[in-house]
């Protein structure tokens, strides 16, 4: 099979031969035609098939043109100099990077173009005199990098990064080497004149570089401790600024009376280790959005039709989506989304409510029929009239409920957290009672030995142990397509004992249908007459069906007449042919078709008199869902809960675990109030989805995930987001999420056995500082070994499954 020189797709429907070079459509030909003419080949040199084949509809970034619109995407405009920053979701490799840092080959007004492949943008400078936004827009889109603006940009705001960890961290790293050079000459009791002579400028050096790392990298963690207690609970950043605390106050005292050098370097240790665990679990896919509203999926602006007489055609304006009010007249395009709830004026409409509702097809409405906002107009141009304006319509409403506004998954009690309660008791215990034990025996070792528990029993070792498994899960799951927004989500897939799956889109993937014939069989005539009728339809169900029919010989009809709704009539030779709706190609005769009601989708045919049968149109599941169900049976509650009709209701009951609850037609309200039912009776519950209409029940759920057929394009808020081609891998996922939590409790075991063999030292009074800077990072090393080393390991069995 042929593959196109410029994007890798199969040449299958068309073939264009440019300098011994393969497309498969006229713009890949365009796109190397104008990269080849600007001494830009070199794209082709970088990566083999890097391009993207542009899409472009007529008159699709005309709101451009509004100053008013256009300056709400300028970061910068100053006379003839412009700056704008566009995300590129279809950038992908070096050849893109390349291309995209060279616009100024294509247009001389581009001054510059500087790409940042993280996050997917691009921020160009451009001479607005010479070039409009809306040409350089074009311009990208035209060599396949169209940017993706959104309502989400009306409002933009500069992302500002936090940086405050990693300069914490750097302050504590610095701190931490120096005190441990400072610290040498007291290990080994070095007698040289001149190191004792400045022993004590030694000592109050490392007391200076404790100062910043105690109040400043510190300060999380007593600030923690502080929230925790105030709210009645023992979290684990108790014992740790209990900790520190000690550890300060107790090498303060020794350098001030000259009993010691203290415990700067065990404490400078201990805030490093402990800031590099929280720094390693903040893994971030910086081009992934996981807190996405309806903001980014509606268009920044829309046409509105204003009419200047009876007898004129009204004139066209771009305004700003949150400018419609009720009663505006607008232009909705193919493929453009319906902004608002409204009233159809003009012309064919086939809404896609697919992403909204999760309704599997398109649905026909006729002038006068209600539409809402988020449905996606699937074929030509229409007219419509607002009813209710953004803020007000069905889709925006359903951002209305409370659990879009409060963070009600933060209340997840982690391993570590569930297990400092009784640690922080049993450390306190065994300091007061070994001091009670000391004053009693020997009082002058009672404050060492009450500050030696408290330092040695610090959960240094414990508090590594999640951050350091779950940032390497994390990892691995990212570099195997399942992108989670933060670690703690694994401890909660985790504790899943219920999978809720949406199906369309989820089940289902939205790039194929299966399609059935049920009926007399077609003669060739027949075939032949029905291929050219499809072929002169626009319906999407008359192109689906061209497809899958399509041969090399087209005739041409003597008649058609595509009924809106209904379907489409053709004749040639004096033979008739009637594709569409049952009620359209039945006659008053045919009770047997006129006594059918289905929830299915079916493209019946009559050939002159004669009704022939059904084409029927079914969703076309994804292979790997036997096996999901199969594998999740055993140890979880299963429920399908869609929007859909129930046509497929028996077809997956006989497919699926009996085990499975089959729930449709439900509003996207009503999947949030199921989660939230479940929930009631002490379920924890993982939701899979794809769609806006799924967007309650994501963000209701214990842990929300999105399967995506392309994870640059627009998924609702959610947990996590999984590439299609790896939802086969749902079950290890999980599965690797428990393991997960084993090693975590083996490290727990681990680091307990370190804090043994410190307690021996501390409760009989010999805890020196040498012994001390010696246990305390070996431990802490140790646990970041282990986790690392088991991680990768059950990683690696991942890789071998696949």
């Amino acid at each position: 099979m042929t593959s196109c020189y410029h994007c890798g797709d199969s040449c299958e429907n068309q073939l264009i031969r440019i300098e011994e070079k393969a497309f498969c459509c006229n713009g890949c030909k365009t796109v190397y035609e104008i990269l080849s003419g600007n001494d830009l080949s070199y794209y082709y040199d970088l990566e083999k098939n890097p391009g993207i084949s542009p899409e472009l509809k007529e008159g699709k970034f005309d709101y451009l043109d509004n100053a008013e619109i256009a300056s709400k995407l300028l970061e910068f405009d100053d006379g003839d100099t412009r700056v704008v920053s566009f995300l590129i979701p279809s950038m992908h490799c070096s050849s893109c990077i390349w291309v995209l840092e060279n616009l100024s080959k294509l247009n001389e007004a581009i001054k510059t173009s500087q790409v940042n492949f993280p996050e997917k943008t691009i921020r160009i400078t451009f001479s607005s005199e010479s070039l409009s936004l809306k040409n350089l827009v074009t311009i990208l889109s035209t060599i396949g990098y169209e940017p993706n603006i959104s309502l989400n940009d009306y409002s933009k705001k500069t992302k500002k990064m936090d940086r405050s960890l990693i300069y914490k961290l750097g302050v504590a790293g610095f701190a931490f080497g120096n005190v441990m050079f400072l610290s040498f000459p007291e290990y080994f009791e070095v007698g040289e004149f001149w190191l004792e002579r400045f022993k004590h400028l030694f000592r109050w050096l490392m007391f200076a570089f404790a100062l910043p790392v105690v109040f400043y990298s510190g300060s999380g963690y007593f600030i923690s401790a502080y929230k925790g207690l105030k709210s009645k609970i023992l979290n684990i950043d108790v014992p740790i600024a209990l900790g520190i605390a000690t550890l300060f106050i107790r090498s303060t005292i020794d350098i001030v009376f000259d009993w010691g050098s203290g415990f700067f370097d065990s404490l400078t240790g201990l805030v490093f280790f402990l800031l590099l665990g929280k720094f390693f679990q903040q893994k971030t896919y910086a081009y992934l959005s996981f807190e996405r509203d309806y903001k980014s999926y509606f268009p920044m602006a829309v046409t509105k039709l204003t009419r200047n007489g009876i007898y004129k055609a009204p004139s066209e304006e771009q305004i700003q989506i949150y400018k419609i009010k009720k009663g505006d007249q607008l232009l909705i395009r193919n493929e453009e989304i319906i902004p608002a709830d409204c009233i159809l004026l003009k012309g064919e409409a086939l809404i896609d409510y697919s992403f909204v509702t999760g309704e599997a097809h398109p649905l026909m409405k006729e002038s006068g029929d209600k539409i809402y906002a988020g449905g996606r107009q699937k074929t030509g141009s229409i007219e419509v009239e607002v009813v209710k304006s953004v803020e007000q319509s069905y889709l925006t409403q359903l951002w209305s409920n409370e659990v879009f506004r409060k963070d009600r998954k933060g209340k997840f009690q982690n391993l570590t957290n569930s297990i400092s309660k009784h640690f922080t008791i049993a450390v306190l215990s065994i300091a007061f009672i070994t001091t009670a034990f000391w004053i009693y025996y020997d009082p002058s070792k009672a404050f060492n030995v009450f500050t030696a528990v408290l330092i040695v029993a610090c959960p240094c070792a414990i508090a590594l142990a999640a951050p350091f498994t779950l940032g390497n899960l994390l990892r691995i799951f990212g570099r195997h397509k399942f992108y989670l927004k933060e670690a703690s989500t694994i401890e909660q897939l985790a504790a899943i004992d219920t999978v809720i799956f949406d199906k369309t889109g989820t089940l289902t993937t939205h790039r194929k249908n299966t399609i059935t014939y049920q009926g007399i069989a077609l003669t060739k005539e027949e075939e032949t007459l029905l291929n050219s009728t499809l072929r002169a339809s626009n319906h999407p169900l008359s192109r689906a069906l061209y497809q899958l029919l399509k041969s090399e010989k087209i005739l041409t009809l003597d008649e058609f007449e595509e009924s809106v709704g209904k379907g489409i009539y053709a004749s040639r030779n004096g033979q008739d042919m009637k594709v569409g709706s049952y009620t359209y190609v039945s006659n008053t005769g045919d009770a047997a078709i006129n006594e059918r009601a289905t929830n299915q989708t079916e493209v019946h045919i009559r050939s002159n008199d004669e009704y022939k049968g059904y084409y029927l149109f079914q969703n076309s599941y994804r292979r790997e869902i036997d096996n999901i169900f199969e594998e999740l049976a055993p140890q979880h509650d299963l429920v399908i809960l869609s929007g859909d009709n129930e046509g497929e209701k028996e077809y997956l009951h006989d497919r699926l675990p009996t085990k499975v609850q089959l729930c449709f037609n439900r509003k996207p309200q009503d999947k949030l109030e199921y989660v939230k039912e479940l929930q009631k009776q002490g379920r924890k519950v993982l939701m899979v989805g794809d769609g806006l209409n799924d967007a309650g029940a994501l963000a209701q759920s214990d842990v929300g995930v999105v399967i995506s057929e392309d994870i640059n394009v627009f998924s609702p808020a959610c947990d996590g987001i999984i590439d299609a081609s790896r939802f086969k891998d749902l079950t290890k996922f999980m599965s690797l999420s428990k393991r997960g939590i084993t090693i975590i409790k083996w490290s727990f075991l681990l680091s307990l056995l370190y804090n043994l063999v410190g307690l021996g030292f501390a409760v009989t009074g010999h805890l020196e500082p040498v012994v001390a800077a010696i246990l305390m990072p070996l431990s802490s090393i140790s646990i970041v070994v282990f986790t690392t080393v088991m991680t990768q390991w059950i990683g690696k069995k991942l890789h071998a499954k696949n």
